[in-house]
């Protein structure tokens, strides 16, 4: 028995412990939970019912450890009786008669205090007897505890699938608004995390938890029950372990707090610096990241040494109270034994061990407390949302639904403001009328509430005063459902589902044919390029539409839309992503599908609405003017500013800057806004680079159809050095490997070592004394017990001091080696990640979501193999192999009949740690698939909105939900059966193996306190052993972490990052060739890009790409980056070929601007001297780079000047100040080359004035390669190159080219930009 309550001692340190992991994960959960009886709100009667019943079984099963005391109290009185009985018959005149000890001559035997002593004791059948008690305990433990889990755990699986349903169902009905103030990423979060915290908090832990406290109150009844002196003195001494592990949860708790809070601001950085991995290696920031990084774990480093230290102080202070509990009890029991004979030996084995059991079950019983705690908390949020009434339910059945639906839409003095952002106006007093079967357009600057009235008309807000009206009916009075399929929708970025294209446009409609998607497909000018590819309609379009280009996405959104029929059709800059060419097909497409329907389109390019019926002019939020375009023109009002602006080619400098800031702000407001409210997936989209978007498939461009030549050998797909999914099978790395980034801390791991060997051998010290103890008792000499049981307990002080140094030198050491080892393979990973090719994060393996998450868990559960690992394994070994020793030694035989059952004991160890983890793992795989529906419901909300199909997202998921439900319960029994046989099979060790000493005890003569050694040895090391295998899958979850990371560390990038290797010159001066380059994108081997683009460009010239999307434009300068080689052909670069020279050089002399320039979260100053990073920039040289880029003014205007943060990715800017920073900060480089690609296309009219200007400021005396949307912009370069397809098919000045009256005449004729 005694191990048994050692064992449960070392369970509860290790729950502690595991608690305080977990509590890592969780956020200090400050809100106020519901009450705990509340989260049982979902269940049924049936399920009440096994929830009671399973309570029952568990309080019958807790109760059945303390009963098996008082068997052993009186298996201990037997076998002491029995011991006293042999010592005196050993003397040959001593006999027993009635079972009374007498002289052979028949006189009673009296001792020195007149009492007589009783013989005759049948110890096997005695033996027998208490074998049988055992084994009934044990049967009966088997039953109770099966069914204690599984009526639990599947109860709890009914609810839990209800609540997921209902919380998910309730989600889908939210109005927009609510989305705008809710992240999807905390309700994905939520839908996993906090229902599964809700799960643990109402299945096996609350069985658990009744069970420790019947254990409990039980320990303390049969404490009280055999002798109250000492129960009382025992419970004196507890509160000092109860606090001792109070105070250590506390401060471990705040430790990991501080730990994680640092180690999350690594994270961000880590996040930041990936999700911008383009824009680092243009500038060559990879040390200045790896070292802001460090500077973060550095601090996540010190606090985790703090926690080790403390976690060492506290265990050590716990095992020194209990040795000297150990101690006091003895020796104060030990007195009521021998000198007040209050005591039995047995009642006082019962009595002790009866308070400890107690005392340790209540301690055992706290996680659950926590568990509670944790589910109380997340069942708050979860609860709140499903009781919270949507303003608008687009899921209700109520509101009319007209019979005939003209068309005529009618503002009435609309005052609106985004929930989100309650302190800007958005909309002021607007009314205005769009006739039915008009195109009405709406034009103004960004930020004037275009799109909001949109959403007004979806209905996806409701406006704070006045009404939106539908053929003279509120539209608040109409059935939601109804009015959203009356509306097909078309925006700028369109949102597609990951899946095919034939299914996205079935969204559209329920019950739409194939001839309707293919006549639909045709009207939007899609078919053709359907067609060509190779899985026609059933082509997968990626998650998000990732794998279609921007024009491609755009036609089948609006094929989307047009099968649906709609009456009102609306375009928000629907043109905007296409390229001339496309963007003319789709405006054809356009114009075929508005006849006959209310059509509202807003555009910045003005060339696509002349010819609508009515255009609208708006300007902060009220529409100021409205008529024909040519009664507009003559109206000198916003219409007429913006088609000037954008028809002058130059305009002279002072009409800069004219815009008053306010529509600045609005301007940022409302690009925030946009990036919410589409979901943060296209957002990372946007983010990963043009590359990816528009050469992901190249539509037929200018010049006819396009082919792909098949027979050029394309390169694998994955080849085997890409970085291994987590999926992936992975070779474990060998463990000395791991070591071997651990070597230069080997004292600190020695030391540990040290500590944990004397911490392993304590228990077989402690099997050894206590066995000792009970052997005193059959001494018949009183003085000589006295001296013996004294000198045990000062033995078990000694033991006490010394354990609470070898804790603490384990704690200190391993936590020491182990987070210096984390932060070294976190930063050696980080530095990795940043020297691959950026062909690699193509890879959607190798996403920057995916890249920080691996740095964050994978470095830390390397940890699992070294650190804290090697100290259990050095224990256990330590544990397991002093107590074999002793065992054998001792007695051979009974060791042999003990160790039968160790592989027993050992695997319910293993089983109770994995029970303490929960199988919260195993839930969350199954729940993957569900939680893919779910987040790609959330992010796309707007999208399944518009098309009313919230419905069948909710179907959907709950389909999903049918398989994770149906394995829960199977679960529920399998766990049910492992938790039993766990639980009863230490009685079945102590029925045989007690019975088998008695055999031996009675038959070979062997001393009864040696049963008790053997026993309680061999039972601690098959805890020992269990608790080593419980750490097994961490070491093993260790060696593929360390795998994945060595994966990584290994692998060569295909383009050196190292500023020793390639050639580096003098007079560098910038002058570029492509010959006859050809190149594929490696994430997308099937599509070639270039075909043999052939190009030069003289020093200090301008050069500018023209084309359609998709044509090559992007990827050739990404080639001189060298982001990427060519497959074939050459760059060069004054006259070396790209591939030999050195990397850091090349880039040095190249200063970039893109279409979406990545800032980082620092101040302004900060952002601008990042384009050099080879030196430390001056405050004047920043400064004269924000003069040329038109910026300097600005910023003075600004509380904080040049320290302003500009937020993560820039938010707190608009899209022109942005810009203007990016091209001060390509100044600030000094550069020979300058890349602009496509700088201005984001840009309203009145920003791209002033950035022209500074782009061209800044062109001067540089070699200049200009990628442009806007061929006016492009006027004055030197060679113009018109692309087709990958190949240069004309180039020439503009003059020149102008009079081929060619391809480029044709893009300049037709009007607007080229994308």
């Amino acid at each position: 028995m005694p191990s048994n309550s050692k064992d449960i001692l070392q369970r509860a340190l290790v729950s502690v412990y595991r608690e305080e992991k977990k509590k890592k994960k969780e956020k200090e959960e400050k809100v106020l939970g519901v009450g705990f009886f509340q989260l049982f709100r979902f269940s049924t009667c049936q399920d009440t019912l096994m929830m009671v019943v399973g309570g029952l079984c568990a309080l019958i099963h807790g109760a059945a450890s303390p009963l098996m005391l008082l068997v052993y109290g009186q298996m201990t009185d037997t076998f002491v009786s029995y011991e006293l009985e042999m010592q005196e018959l050993r003397d040959p005149n001593k006999t027993c008669i009635n079972s009374t000890v007498a002289w052979v001559n028949g006189s009673i035997y009296q001792t020195a205090e007149n009492a007589t002593v009783l013989c005759g004791v049948d110890i096997e059948s005695q033996m027998t007897l208490f074998a049988y008690y055992f084994v009934g305990i044990g049967l009966g433990v088997f039953i109770v505890s099966y069914f204690q889990i599984a009526l639990w755990v599947s109860a709890a699986a009914r609810q839990i699938q209800i609540i997921r349903k209902t919380y998910f169902r309730k989600i889908m009905r939210m109005e927009i608004g609510w989305f705008d103030c809710n992240s999807v990423g905390e309700l994905n979060t939520r839908i996993s995390d906090d229902i599964n915290k809700i799960n643990h908090a109402i299945a096996d832990q609350v069985s658990i938890f009744i069970e420790r406290l019947s254990t409990f109150i039980f320990g303390f009844l049969v404490g009280f029950i055999g002798g109250w002196k000492l129960t009382l003195v025992v419970v004196a001494v507890s509160p000092l372990i109860g606090l001792g592990a109070g105070l250590m949860a506390m401060a471990v708790a705040r430790l990991t707090g501080w730990e994680l809070k640092a180690y999350a601001k690594a994270g961000a950085v880590a996040d930041e610096v990936l999700y911008s991995i383009r824009t680092i290696a243009a500038f060559g920031g990879e040390d200045k990241a790896a070292e802001r990084y460090d500077r973060n774990l550095e601090e996540a480093q010190t606090w985790g040494v703090k926690k080790g230290t403390i976690i060492g102080v506290f265990q050590g202070y716990l095992w020194c109270i209990i040795f000297l509990c150990y101690a006091l009890a003895f020796w104060y029991g030990s007195k009521l034994v021998i000198d007040t004979k209050e005591l039995s030996p047995g009642a006082l084995i019962q009595v002790f061990f009866g308070i400890l059991m107690a005392a340790m079950n209540l301690g055992l019983a706290s996680p659950c407390l926590e568990a509670f705690a944790s589910g109380r908390a997340a069942a708050k949020s979860i609860f709140d949302t499903i009781d919270r009434e949507p303003e608008i339910d687009c899921l209700s059945e109520e509101g009319h639904k007209l019979e005939r639906v003209k068309g005529d839409i009618e503002f009435h003095n609309v005052e609106f403001n985004y929930p989100s952002r309650p302190d800007v106006k958005i909309l002021h007093d607007l009314s205005m009328v769009i006739k039915a079967e008009e195109t009405t357009a709406f034009v103004g600057p960004s930020g004037s509430g275009k799109s909001t009235t949109i959403q007004l008309i979806q209905r996806f807000y409701n406006p704070l005063q006045g009404m939106v009206t539908l053929d003279g009916h509120d539209i608040r009075s109409l059935n939601i459902q109804w009015l959203r399929s009356l509306i097909g929708i078309v925006e700028q970025e369109p949102v597609l589902f990951a899946t095919t294209i034939a299914e996205n446009i079935r969204y559209g409609r329920p019950g739409v044919t194939t001839e309707d998607i293919i006549q639909a497909t045709k009207q939007a000018n899609a078919y053709d390029f359907i067609m060509d590819l190779p899985q026609k309609f059933d082509t997968l379009v990626g998650e998000g539409g990732g794998q279609m280009s921007g024009g491609q996405k755009q036609r089948i959104a609006i094929a989307r839309a047009l099968v649906r029929n709609p009456r009102i059709l609306l375009l928000d800059m629907a043109t905007s992503a296409l390229d001339n060419h496309s963007e003319a097909m789709v405006q054809e497409a356009l114009d075929k599908s508005r006849m006959g329907r209310t059509t509202i389109t807003i555009a910045h390019r003005l060339s696509t609405i002349r010819n609508a019926d009515v255009i609208v002019g708006f300007d902060h939020g009220r529409a100021v003017e409205r008529g024909g375009h040519t009664d507009l023109m003559e109206r000198n009002g916003v219409y007429f500013t913006l088609v000037t602006l954008q028809n002058q080619g130059q305009e002279p400098a002072t009409h800069r800057e004219k815009s008053p800031p306010e529509s600045e702000i609005t301007d940022v407001a409302l690009g925030r806004q946009r990036t919410l409210s589409r979901g943060s997936h296209t957002r990372s989209l946007r983010l990963r680079s043009r590359s990816q978007r528009s050469e992901d498939y190249i539509p037929g461009a200018i010049s006819g159809q396009l082919q792909i030549d098949t027979d050029r050998d394309i390169p694998e797909v994955n080849s085997t050095d890409e970085s291994t999914e987590p999926g992936e099978h992975v070779e474990p790395a060998p463990i000395t490997r791991i070591l071997k980034y651990n070597r230069s801390e080997w004292p600190y791991l020695l030391m540990g070592s040290l500590g944990a060997a004397i911490n392993g051998s304590v228990n077989p010290i402690y099997a050894i004394l206590f066995s000792q103890i009970l052997g005193t008792f059959g001494l018949t000499d009183l003085d000589e017990q006295r001296k013996q049981i004294n000198g045990i307990c000062v033995l078990f002080i000694i033991v006490a001091v010394i354990s609470f140094f070898s804790q603490f030198l384990q704690g200190y050491s391993f936590a020491k080696s182990g987070e210096l080892l984390t932060r070294r393979l976190r930063k050696m990973g980080f530095q990795a990640i940043l020297r691959q090719e950026i062909g690699w994060f193509d890879d959607r393996k190798n996403s920057p979501g995916a890249l920080t998450t691996r740095l964050a868990t994978d470095a830390s559960m390397v940890q699992g193999a070294t650190g804290s690992q090697i100290g259990m394994v050095v224990n256990s070994l330590t544990n397991i192999g002093a107590s074999l020793i002793i065992a054998f030694y001792f007695s051979w035989k009974l060791s042999l009949v003990v160790i039968c059952f160790l592989p027993f004991i050992g695997l319910s160890g293993a089983f109770q740690a994995k029970m303490l983890t929960g199988f919260a793992n195993e839930d969350k795989k199954a729940l993957e698939d569900a939680g893919q529906v779910s987040s790609e419901a959330m992010a796309n909300i707007r999208t399944i909105a518009g098309l009313a199909k919230e419905g069948q997202f909710v179907e959907q998921y709950e389909q999903q939900l049918e398989a994770p439900y149906a394995a829960a319960k199977k679960k529920a029994r399998v766990y049910g059966i492992c938790f039993a046989f766990a639980q009863c099979v230490i009685f079945m060790a102590y029925a045989a193996s007690f019975r088998y000493g008695g055999y031996l005890v009675s038959n070979e003569g062997l001393p009864y306190l040696i049963v008790f050694r053997v026993v309680a040895a061999v039972v601690t090391c098959g805890t020992a052993l269990g608790k080593a295998s419980s750490f097994t899958p961490d070491y093993a979850k260790a060696k593929i972490a360390a795998a994945q990371l060595f994966t990584l560390l290994d692998r060569v990038p295909k383009i050196s990052m190292n500023p020793a290797e390639g050639q580096t010159w003098d007079k560098f001066k910038g002058e570029v060739e492509f010959l006859d380059c050809r190149f594929t994108y490696p994430s997308r081997p099937d599509v070639q890009v270039l075909r043999g683009l052939a190009v030069s460009v003289k020093p200090g010239q301008t050069l500018a790409f023209v084309g359609s999307s998709g044509c090559g434009k992007s990827t050739s300068v990404q080639l001189l980056e060298r982001f990427y080689d060519p497959d074939e052909g050459k760059v060069l670069i004054d006259g070396h070929p790209s591939q030999s020279i050195c990397v850091p050089f090349l880039r040095a002399q190249i200063g970039i601007v893109s279409q979406e320039p990545v800032l980082f979260d620092c101040s302004i100053a900060e952002n601008i001297a990042y384009g050099d990073n080879m030196r430390a920039v001056s405050t004047e040289e920043i400064v004269d780079a924000a003069k040329k880029a038109f910026l300097h003014d600005y910023v003075m205007t600004l509380p904080k000047k040049y320290e302003t943060q500009v937020g993560a990715q820039g938010s707190q800017l608009s899209r022109g100040q942005k810009q203007r920073i990016a091209i001060a900060r390509a100044i600030v480089r000094n550069p020979k080359i300058l890349l602009l690609d496509e700088a201005t296309s984001a840009l309203d009219t009145e920003s791209e004035k002033t950035v022209q200007a500074a782009l061209d400021e800044a062109r001067r005396g540089r070699t200049c390669i200009v990628i442009a949307h806007r061929l006016s912009t492009i006027q004055s370069a030197d060679i113009i190159a018109v692309m087709s397809q990958g190949v240069v098919i004309e180039k020439g000045t503009h003059e020149e080219l102008m009079a081929k009256k060619a391809a480029y005449y044709i893009l300049v004729t037709t009007g607007a930009p080229v994308s």
